[in-house]
């Protein structure tokens, strides 16, 4: 009758939760009203952007007229809209022309329209799958953008990102550097420098002015407006979505990043690095001196990845550039590369903290443990081997605290019989019970809580593996036996249609994954119910245990599906290993009737004194039994 009532309470709970998550899911749904208002908001702003695009189109057309002709009365309307800066337009640069400077690992594209970078190609990484034939670009048609907001002192208001630079290319030593200067006159401009090194991602990148007081306000910053919507470049957009976002250094070396919902934005004091971080490459603005300040924004653009298959995130930051005695000169730097643990911490800038490696003794772990381990092994054998060899390890370095796990397990398993006979003696009275089983662990030297301290300790490894190999660069494009990317889900078969939370195609690791735990889970389930009675007032944990054994397995289908193949081939091996030793453990290791020899001995001995913990529950559970005598006889 109990199994059934279980059974059917059980039933009970899962539709509840079930008709709960039906009821949120339903008050989230968007208010029509706020949708039509958000509607009409967005064709507004559109509007204001086709007519503003037609303003600057028409200040282009005068800006080539002028410098093709010469035409007074052009530049005398040029001279209205643009003041001192019409001058950029008199020069033959005034025209739609690009500047390319690249080395063995970037290729730069810059434009003299708004003299910033139109094109940014990795030329050692493909898109989608190794074998695509399409290079990664983190800038291209358009998805960014660099300006720059003059305020004159005759009350006009300028974007630099409409108005056309003087190109200059010039090599200093093996550095390339590219001079793109906004003049206002033949000694006053606004200059952007680029310098490429020989096989660096990092370029350089001044802002600086000549000449301008008589030009600018100075009286108040200028603002950078940076924006760069990120493109999609792996098989995956909702799991490279999940690992885009904004990062910062501010406050005196402090990381953080800008949060993960649909909008989000950060004021950020001092920082010193801005990183729009995708899965695997990053686009960082490194600043040798802080920023006063900056107002960074992250959107989400991937809303339904079945719909939006191109970008990921929307990033804008705004960042005011303060004036020096009347000028500006801001000595910045580009990163432009992968987001690799040991590529960017070789630029000794901070940049590696922008890969997820976890907080606390979980970042420790990951850094002083698993890169250091993880990377040796890779530079002598696949990837895909050193993920099983990288596990073996870690498993075998932890069976120590497995043993004293299924030690504690043996130890509780043996003592039950006595415990299930002080549960009959003193089944009336639970507070009696509970002191006298304290007693019988005490005597017989056996720690309850002995067989949940080593699965603690094991955690902090199990959370740093979920940090660490999504964010494992090294498995990106690495081939294992079917899966084709470690870095990427394991697709075996594709789907004709899309399963919720699960997806459009099955894994196999995840499969596997899902079977070991189930065996783990199937094989300690037994002992641990064996070894720890069902307490008065307390939840079954026995029937508890059944449901969780086929519970966790099906969850780890759903959680690891899309999730890399490199993740879900650690969790297998790990539980596979973990099987095997226990299974070692258990025949060569664990002697019940030796066990059972000492516990009888040590009952013989002297009690061992009480650690704090048991001294401080057997406190409890004395006057919580002295509180109950009292309001006994007070009845």
């Amino acid at each position: 009758m109990e199994q059934k009532k279980f059974d059917l309470n059980s039933i009970i709970g899962f539709a509840l939760i079930f008709v709960i998550l039906i009821f949120i899911m339903y008050q989230n749904q968007p208010d029509p009203k706020v949708v039509a208002a958000e509607k009409a908001q967005k064709a507004l702003q559109i509007k204001e952007a086709k007519a503003k695009a037609l303003e600057v189109k028409k200040v282009e057309i005068a800006a080539q007229a002028v410098a093709a002709t010469g035409d007074t009365t052009q530049l005398a309307q040029l001279e209205k809209s643009l003041g001192s800066f019409a001058y950029s337009a008199t020069l033959p640069s005034a025209k739609a022309s690009v500047t390319t400077i690249e080395n063995d690992l970037v290729k730069l594209t810059i434009a003299n329209k708004g003299g910033y970078i139109v094109e940014a190609t990795l030329k050692e990484f493909e898109k989608f799958k190794k074998g695509s034939g399409q290079l990664v670009q983190l800038i291209n048609d358009n998805n960014a953008s660099l300006n720059v907001q003059l305020i004159t002192l005759d009350n006009r208001t300028l974007n630099t990102k409409d108005l056309y630079f003087e190109s200059s290319l010039t090599k200093i030593g093996a550095d390339q550097v590219l001079s793109m200067k906004l003049k206002a006159g033949a000694n006053e401009f606004l200059e952007y420098k680029y310098i490429l090194k020989p096989n660096d991602y990092m370029i350089g990148f001044d802002i600086r002015s000549q000449g301008l007081q008589k030009v600018l306000n100075t009286s108040k910053p200028l603002d950078l407006e940076w924006n760069l919507k990120a493109n999609r470049n792996e098989k995956s957009i909702s799991y490279e979505n999940k690992y885009t976002e904004i990062y910062f250094e501010h406050k005196d070396g402090k990381i953080d990043y800008a949060g993960l919902g649909a909008s989000e934005n950060e004021l950020l004091e001092k920082p010193t690095f801005i990183a729009f971080k995708q899965h695997f490459f990053s686009t960082i603005l490194v600043s040798k001196t802080p920023f006063e300040n900056a107002q960074v924004t992250s959107t989400n653009l991937m809303k339904d990845e079945k719909v939006d298959t191109t970008f990921t995130k929307s990033f804008k930051a705004n960042i005011p550039l303060a004036f020096t005695n009347g000028e500006i000169d801001h000595k910045l730097s580009w990163y432009m590369g992968p987001s690799d643990y040991k590529t960017l911490a070789s630029y000794d800038l901070n940049l590696e903290k922008i890969v997820t490696m976890g907080w606390g003794i979980i970042g420790w772990i990951n850094r002083f443990i698993f890169v250091p381990l993880f990377d040796f092994l890779g530079s002598y054998i696949a990837y895909g081997i050193a993920i099983i060899v990288f596990t073996i390890l870690i498993k075998l370095a932890m069976s120590p605290i497995t043993f004293k796990s299924f030690l504690s397990q043996a130890k509780m398993k043996l003592l039950r019989p006595e415990i299930a006979e002080l549960g009959e003696k003193f089944k009336k009275d639970p507070m009696k019970k509970q002191q006298e089983t304290m007693k019988l662990y005490n005597k017989a030297g056996v720690n309850p809580m002995a067989g949940c301290i080593p699965a603690l300790i094991q955690m902090p490894f199990l959370m740093a593996s979920f940090q660490f190999f999504p964010s494992a660069f090294e498995l990106r494009h690495k081939s294992f036996l079917w899966a084709d990317d470690l870095s990427s889900f394991d697709e075996i078969v594709k789907l004709p249609f899309y399963i919720p939370f699960y997806g459009n195609h099955i894994s196999l690791f995840p499969i596997l994954a899902a079977i070991a735990i189930f065996f783990y889970m199937k094989m300690t389930s037994g002992d641990q119910q064996m070894a720890a009675p069902q307490q008065e007032g307390m939840p079954d944990m026995a029937k508890m245990m059944k449901i969780m054994i086929y519970v966790s397995p099906i969850m780890m289908l759903f959680f690891f599906n899309s999730y890399g193949a490199g993740l879900s081939l650690y969790n297998f091996i790990s539980n596979l290993v973990t099987i095997l030793i226990m299974l070692v453990i258990k025949k060569y290791f664990i002697d019940s009737d030796k066990i059972h020899a000492q516990i009888q001995e040590n009952k013989l001995k002297e009690p061992k004194k009480q650690g704090k913990f048991q001294r401080k529950l057997q406190e409890v559970m004395e006057q919580a039994e002295a509180q109950k005598a009292l309001d006994k006889k007070n009845k």
